[in-house]
């Protein structure tokens, strides 16, 4: 297909909004990529780095095999995601520590517009399809509340392992990739290498990612081509219980103690408004809910004029 630079652009700019959702605990890049339009094409092109590609290298030299690959795809996407996370990550750190009802009110209103996007993409609602989307809402609530581990000390291939498992999630729509580093320890460790450039850290979930990026999209990619009513039904499941994650009120039950020895949340359950202790800033949350909302619907008008 031809694209302008303009196109690469847009794309980039896709990318760069999936680097912003990867970087927030409960908020899935995958969703991003799905409503923007360029999810399959992602996973299509993923899937292409292979044995083949490399025999195209040999033999046709790079610039077929770079068509091959879709290259100029992933490179705007990908520096896209790598601009967005490298510049954002200190900013939703600090949000996180200083305004997290507001920046959790803004994601909540994006989950819950993703969800009446992809639920729209099923044809044909019946009761087996229910029962999928419970699955979904079950599984997606279960790690909502599963308690996250802390690190004693750092190993290398426990990073690079954790960076695989992660990649897995940022590419399924209704999963975060953040949320299951936050889950397995990691996380801390991560935001904290990137904005101090500790490159031994990040090349170690960067080799993860990679690694999990090539082996997944290929299951991805077979699974909606195969079952993609089914799929569209569980990740809609998902995001349905992975609203407890991204709900704004909290109230901590446990602290535990950071790297920088500051007392920080543990286990933290979900609570209404009007039972939150301290300002719960109901008009201006409700007020990011709604841009939150309104982005989705944004996201999906580009997508779609994209692909026009």
């Amino acid at each position: 297909m031809g694209r302008s630079t303009r196109d690469y652009i847009i794309i980039g700019l896709k990318g760069m909004g999936m680097g912003a959702a990867d970087v927030v605990p409960g908020v899935s890049g995958g969703t991003i990529a799905f409503i923007s339009g360029i999810y399959e094409e992602l996973l299509t092109s993923i899937s292409n780095v292979n044995f083949g590609l490399l025999k195209t290298l040999k033999k046709e030299g790079f610039k077929v095999a770079w068509k091959q690959l879709n290259g100029a795809f992933l490179a705007s996407l990908f520096l896209g995601i790598f601009i967005s996370i490298v510049s954002l990550a200190k900013t939703i750190k600090y949000l996180l520590e200083n305004e997290p009802i507001l920046l959790w009110s803004f994601f909540f209103g994006l989950v819950v517009a993703s969800i009446i996007f992809i639920g729209k993409q099923v044809e044909n609602w019946n009761y087996k399809f229910l029962f999928l989307a419970m699955f979904g809402v079950a599984f997606g609530y279960i790690i909502t509340i599963t308690s996250s581990t802390t690190l004693t000390e750092i190993n290398y291939l426990f990073l690079v392992f954790a960076g695989a498992i992660a990649s897995c999630a940022m590419i399924l729509p209704g999963i975060s990739g953040s949320y299951i580093l936050l889950l397995m320890g990691v996380y801390p460790v991560v935001m904290t290498a990137i904005t101090h450039r500790d490159f031994t850290i990040i090349s170690a979930i960067g080799i993860g990612v990679i690694l999990g990026l090539l082996l997944f999209s290929r299951l991805l990619k077979w699974l909606f081509k195969k079952y993609k009513n089914q799929m569209l039904v569980v990740l809609t499941g998902l995001m349905l219980g992975s609203l407890n994650k991204v709900w704004p009120w909290k109230k901590v039950l446990s602290w535990r103690e950071n790297s920088k020895g500051i007392q920080v949340p543990l286990h933290e359950e979900s609570i209404s408004p009007l039972l939150y202790e301290g300002d719960n800033k109901l008009v201006l949350a409700i007020s990011f809910i709604i841009i939150g909302f309104l982005t989705i619907f944004l996201l999906e008008k580009l997508g779609a004029k994209t692909n026009d």
